[in-house]
C-alpha cells in the first residue's frame, strides 16, 4: 500500500511534540511492508525555528534515524496530482495549511480512490473552534482524534461524519530503557512552556516542589520566558533549552524520576488525553509523578505512575520515590510492561490499517483486508 503523509514537520521536533508519534507511525507502516512518503513544507515554522536555535545538526541526526522513509520538502508549487498519484492512504495532520487540506479533500471528493484521513492532535477544538470550523473536511473519509473527547466534538458539531479515537503511543525502537546509564540527577522535566497554558501548574508542580525538597535536575524545552528560566534556576534545576526528541531517552536515563504536567485545555475540556511525555517516559523506564488529569479512558493501568492532587502531594510523592527505590523500580517496570503490551506505535499502526480496511469495506469495494493482526 502506498501511504502519503502530510505533516507540518517531520524532520523537526522544535515545539512539536507530535514528531515522536508521527515518525514512529511512519516507521511502523514501512516495517509492515508499506511504501511511505512524507511531505513537509520547506518553510515550516518548526523546522525554521529549529535551525535558528542551532539545531541543523540535530535535524540531520533525526533524519538518519529514518533512512527508509522518503521525506520530501515542498513549496507552493507542489503538484498534488503528482504527489498523490497511485496513493492508497493519505493522512493529513491538522498543522497543515487550510488551503492544502481543502485541495486534497477536493481531489478525494472529485473521485480520487485513496482513503483520506484528517489527524487532529491539538486542543483547538475547544480553545479556538473557529479555526477548525474554517477547515474544509467535506472530502475526507474520516478524522483520527487523539482522544475520545475530541472524537465526540467532531461528531457532535458535524465537522465530520466519521471519526475515530487514535491515541498517541511510544516508538519503542527509539524510546527504551538505557540500563547502562547511571542516573546523575534527581529529576528531569521535558516540556515546552508555551502560551501560559500551564504556567501556574508548572510553578505549583515543578518549581515549588523542587525548591522545597532541595532537588537537583534539569529542565528542557522551548518558549520559556525569562522569568520561568530564572525561577527554574533558583529552584535548583539547570535549564537545558531545546532537547531534540531523539535525545530524550538519554535525558530520562540520567534522572531518577520525572513528572507529567498536562496543559490546561486538556485537564479542563478534553479529559483522557495525556501528553506524549507519558508514553515516552514509561517506554524509557523512568518513574513518573503526574499532576492532576482525568484518565477517563483508562489508558494507563493502576500502578504505572503516581498521581497527586496538589502541590503538597507532589512534594510527598517525589520524596517517596527518591527514598523508596523499590517502589520506584516497581512503578517504572509496571509502566514499561504496560507500554509494550498496549501502547506502541506498532499497536497504533495496526489500528490505523484496520480503520482504513473498515472504511474501504463500507464502500462495498472487494478489497482484501490490509492487515489481519488483531488490535490488542
Amino acid at each position: 500500500m502506498k501511504c502519503v503523509l502530510f505533516y507540518h514537520a517531520f524532520s523537526s521536533c522544535w515545539n512539536n511534540g507530535n514528531a515522536h508519534f508521527l515518525r514512529g507511525i511512519s516507521r511502523e507502516l514501512q516495517k509492515l511492508g508499506h511504501q511511505v512518503i512524507v511531505y513537509e513544507p520547506a518553510d515550516g515554522w518548526s523546522r525554521l525555528n529549529a535551525i535558528r536555535d542551532g539545531g541543523a545538526q540535530a535535524l540531520s541526526e533525526a533524519m538518519r534515524l529514518f533512512p527508509h522513509i522518503d521525506v520530501r520538502q515542498y513549496d507552493l508549487a507542489l503538484d498534488l496530482d503528482e504527489a498523490l498519484d497511485s496513493a492508497d492512504l493519505v493522512l493529513v495532520h491538522e498543522w497543515n495549511s487550510p488551503e492544502l487540506i481543502a485541495q486534497i479533500g477536493l481531489l478525494r471528493a472529485q473521485g480520487a480512490t485513496f482513503t483520506l484521513l484528517f489527524h487532529d492532535t491539538h486542543h483547538r477544538a475547544v480553545t479556538s473552534p473557529e479555526e477548525l470550523e474554517r477547515v474544509d473536511l467535506d472530502g475526507f473519509d474520516g478524522v483520527l482524534a487523539f482522544g475520545h473527547a475530541l472524537q465526540e466534538i467532531y461528531l457532535r458539531l458535524g465537522w465530520a461524519n466519521r471519526a475515530f479515537t487514535w491515541h498517541e503511543a511510544a516508538d519503542i525502537d527509539l524510546y527504551h530503557p538505557l540500563p547502562h546509564t547511571k542516573p546523575r540527577q534527581d529529576l528531569v522535566w521535558i516540556g515546552n512552556w508555551g502560551d501560559e497554558e500551564r504556567s501556574l501548574e508548572l510553578y505549583r508542580y515543578l518549581v515549588e516542589p523542587v525548591s522545597s525538597l532541595g532537588l537537583h535536575g534539569k529542565a528542557y524545552g522551548v518558549r520559556y520566558p525569562e522569568a520561568a528560566v530564572e525561577a527554574i534556576s533558583a529552584a535548583g534545576m539547570e535549564y537545558g533549552g531545546w532537547l531534540p526528541a531523539h535525545r530524550v531517552p538519554a535525558a530520562f536515563a540520567c534522572a531518577r524520576l520525572t513528572i507529567h504536567v498536562p496543559r490546561g485545555p486538556y485537564t479542563r475540556s478534553l479529559p483522557g488525553i495525556p501528553t506524549i511525555r507519558m508514553f515516552e517516559a514509561m517506554a524509557c523506564g523512568i518513574p513518573i509523578v503526574s499532576a492532576p488529569w482525568d484518565d477517563v479512558e483508562e489508558i494507563f493501568a493502576p500502578g504505572t505512575y503516581l498521581r497527586v492532587r496538589d502541590g503538597e502531594q507532589m512534594k510527598a510523592a517525589l520524596n517517596l520515590l527518591l527514598r523508596d527505590t523499590g517502589l520506584a523500580s516497581a512503578t517504572a517496570e509496571a509502566a514499561y510492561s504496560h507500554i509494550i503490551e498496549h501502547h506502541t506505535c506498532h499497536h497504533r499502526a495496526i489500528q490505523l490499517l484496520n480503520i482504513v480496511d473498515g472504511i474501504r469495506s463500507s464502500r462495498h469495494a472487494p478489497v482484501p483486508p490490509l492487515c489481519k493482526e488483531p488490535v490488542p
